[in-house]
């Protein structure tokens, strides 16, 4: 029988699926019935850095107002007894007890301010491993290459500092030099995740007024993870995992036949619910049973491009050696 098994930013799992940060695990509501049909691991929906800080910068604003000596306020303390924080810690602690599948909790974060000791609180109310959502948007034109991947190093570097447990970066690619800087973070991070997801805008041209794109991934996206975890697998120092445009079954084992320990998913639940998991497993199961690999390790980075026959395949962006057979036909 096939062996599902992976292991992930040090974390054993017993499926390749993870269950991306999202509303549906903002709650245990669903909790058992990720586990129950394969689910490998569950990332808590993201607590956002500004909701972190919000509670004590109204505090310190009241604080002034009525001359505390701030020399006698108990930082630490008085940000933990916030409600935010307070639910978002219960949250990992009720994770824990439903389900035995490791519980990744979640920062979205963009600086490495004073939020950093919140990471020691989520450590001790048992979080498996941290994920680390950072996104900058290279719109500040001000600012330097450099300066926006520092930003990177420098919160991974404070995090590090605070927990023991794995430390997982979800990044953007949105990086001159994004081979480069996949490597790099591979130093000092435990696992990480190829791509976010963010915000995009969009016009209403009847309207006339900015709008949000589709919040949901396609299948079609797979391609943008799939390229990276290729390119960098077995050159990199951590674990791989891929986000956005894995739906399916087909989706999964492309992943990993990359080179990519693992998948993250939750456009395809949304769309598909919960069954959509096992329906992804068997699948595996299936094409390694028939292909006669009895691990996932025997199949993981075969075509990866360090291991292909044709490792340009990976690297080329033009297409016009692909549409020149095509006839004016077809249109």
């Amino acid at each position: 029988m096939a062996d599902i098994s992976t292991k992930f930013a040090g974390l054993q799992l017993k499926s390749p699926i993870i269950i991306g940060a999202s509303g549906i695990t903002g709650t245990t509501r669903h909790f058992k019935e990720f586990e129950e049909n394969g689910a490998g691991a569950i990332v808590l929906k993201s607590i956002f850095e500004e909701e972190i800080l919000n509670e004590y910068e109204q505090f310190m604003k009241e604080a002034d107002k009525y001359g505390y000596d701030y020399e006698y306020l108990d930082y630490f303390d008085y940000k933990l007894k916030q409600d935010n924080i307070d639910k978002y810690i219960k949250l990992i602690s009720d994770a824990k007890k439903t389900v035995d599948i490791p519980i990744i909790a979640s920062i979205n974060c963009v600086t490495k301010q004073e939020w950093m000791y919140f990471t020691k609180r989520i450590q001790d109310a048992g979080a498996d491993a941290l994920e680390l959502n950072i996104f900058i948007l290279p719109s500040d034109l001000d600012k330097t290459c450099d300066q926006i991947e520092q930003t990177y190093f420098d919160i991974v570097d404070a995090v590090k500092q605070q927990v023991d447990i794995p430390v997982i970066v979800k990044m953007s690619y949105f990086f001159t030099n994004l081979g480069q800087m996949i490597v790099k973070l591979s130093e000092k991070a435990d696992g990480l995740v190829l791509f976010n997801r963010f915000y995009n805008p969009d016009i209403d041209i009847n309207a006339r007024k900015i709008v949000p794109a589709s919040i949901f991934t396609r299948p079609e996206d797979i391609v943008i993870p799939l390229r990276w975890i290729a390119i960098t697998s077995g050159r990199v120092k951590s674990s791989l995992a891929a986000s956005t445009g894995v739906h399916d079954g087909e989706g999964l084992i492309k992943i990993l036949l990359a080179g990519g320990d693992a998948v993250e998913i939750v456009s395809t639940i949304y769309k598909n619910g919960v069954g959509i998991i096992k329906q992804m497993l068997k699948k595996l199961t299936d094409y390694m049973t028939e292909n006669e690999f009895y691990s996932i390790e025997q199949m993981k980075g075969l075509l990866s491009q360090k291991n292909i026959s044709d490792p340009a395949m990976y690297e080329r962006v033009q297409f016009m050696r692909y549409f020149s057979d095509y006839s004016e036909d077809i249109i």
